[in-house]
């Protein structure tokens, strides 16, 4: 969320007041809707740029481009487009839109979506709402006004629930990785049987990590916004390396799609989490 969210500032002072000269395709599967169709974004002037989540929603007279990045897709800007119209094929480009911003149409982005394991979406809807994965969203979780312990009374563990975009809307695997780390929680613990320091720790860990990320994210160049992510990271992505508060090296456990690391002694009492693959009776 971080990181969409200061994608979204960097291309509201690049489009608003642009208009939308074309949108070319070069993967249908990525495009998830049909009335209205693509075409009917030409000749309209781009209104808004906001963030519902992880969506990205892009307000052109009254319709919305709403685009998901998913795990390995990403949004690539250009002053300079190439004239040539994209092609369908199965590269790592989904979608090409091209901006007039007064002198003529040059600008754009490319949606680009990396690996076989293929996520990424768009909608073209006249109501964001019209998106299920909006519609669903939860919270925000740094929205005024947000509470978190009454979405713990659930018996999941907490590291699910926090990726849960219909409980909290906006944290991800590497986030949620982070927040526990800092809260000094086990990604197995049960969220509803947190005692009341546990909860208080998280919602604090909640809080500090995604403001001290959108921080670190605004201002920043697209293009730069995913590497510097990484850096920033305390133990998503660092297995084998060692913890940054204690010292102890950083652990992993692995899924069919995804994994999660996490550091024994701040987290588990120097335990080490076993895969849900090799063990079901783990707590």
């Amino acid at each position: 969320m971080p990181e969409v969210d200061a994608l979204i500032a960097d291309l509201r002072a690049r489009m608003v007041g642009a208009v939308v000269a074309d949108v070319e395709p070069a993967s249908f599967a990525v495009l998830k809707t049909y009335d209205p169709p693509l075409d009917a974004l030409r000749g309209l002037t781009v209104t808004g740029l906001h963030r519902h989540g992880k969506f990205i929603d892009i307000d052109v007279d009254g319709l919305h481009l709403v685009i998901h990045l998913a795990k390995a897709g990403w949004l690539r800007w250009s002053d300079q487009l190439a004239d040539k119209r994209v092609k369908v094929g199965n590269g790592p480009l989904a979608l090409r839109v091209r901006l007039d911003l007064g002198d003529g149409p040059h600008a754009g982005f490319d949606l680009t979506e990396a690996g076989t394991r293929k996520g990424l979406a768009v909608y073209l809807v006249r109501d964001p709402q019209e998106v299920a994965g909006i519609a669903a969203l939860g919270p925000d979780p740094l929205a005024e006004g947000f509470e978190l312990a009454p979405l713990l009374a659930r018996r999941m563990q907490v590291k699910r629930l926090l990726r849960d975009q219909k409980i909290l809307a906006g944290i991800g695997n590497a986030y949620s990785d982070e927040i526990l780390h800092a809260a000094k929680l086990s990604p197995f613990a049960i969220a509803e049987t947190l005692d009341d320091d546990q909860v208080a720790r998280l919602s604090a860990s909640i809080h500090d990590v995604l403001t001290e990320a959108l921080a670190e994210a605004h201002g920043k160049p697209p293009a730069d916004l995913k590497d510097d992510k990484r850096t920033r990271m305390r133990v998503h992505g660092r297995t084998g390396e060692a913890c940054p508060v204690c010292g102890d090296t950083v652990a992993e456990v692995t899924f069919s799609d995804s994994s999660l690391q996490y550091c024994p002694t701040c987290q588990t009492g120097g335990t080490l989490l076993k895969d849900r693959s090799t063990s079901k009776f783990l707590k």
